[in-house]
């Protein structure tokens, strides 16, 4: 049986972007890499009872104002990506945003993260982080009402720029 590092040499350099000849992860250079304007978007949902839901639009959280601290943990969390995700780049990010849009029919909450950046490398693990944190915070902000909770289908939608787009199917 081969072990990992065997492995690692039998496959081309291109071919593994994250680890180098010793088959240590490493971060990717995109020194030599074009600034396009890229943008992913990313989505998911907290799954809850039909009164759990009530009670957050009616603002009779616990905690306080559910939707507001959410859109602000996922916004911040798409800041503190690189920190949180190791071979992550700290980017400059141009924008973010963070959608959270109950749905009765669900009941629940989606949420939608838009990032955008001008940079040689892409926003989608930005994009993640975003409606990740903000799914865990809504969790957290309505755990008193509900600890059944559910934090479903957390994906990428899209992402636009680089060598290639990206849409869902």
């Amino acid at each position: 049986m081969q072990n990992f590092s065997d492995r690692i040499e039998a496959q081309s350099d291109s071919s593994l972007t994250h680890l180098n000849d010793r088959g240590e992860a490493k971060m990717v250079d995109v020194g030599q890499k074009q600034v396009t304007t890229r943008t992913a978007v990313a989505a998911g949902r907290v799954r809850m009872s039909a009164s759990t839901l009530d009670a957050i639009l009616a603002g009779n959280a616990p905690k306080g104002d559910v939707l507001g601290v959410a859109r602000i943990a996922g916004i911040m969390a798409a800041k503190q990506t690189a920190n949180l995700i190791p071979l992550c780049h700290p980017l400059p990010l141009s924008q973010v945003s963070v959608e959270l849009t109950p749905d009765p029919d669900l009941p629940g909450i989606e949420i939608r993260a838009i990032v955008t950046i001008e940079a040689k490398t892409g926003v989608e693990m930005e994009a993640l982080t975003a409606v990740s944190i903000a799914a865990l915070t809504l969790y957290d902000m309505a755990k008193a009402l509900e600890k059944s909770m559910q934090i479903e289908n957390i994906r990428l939608v899209s992402k636009t720029g680089g060598k290639s787009d990206f849409v869902s199917g």
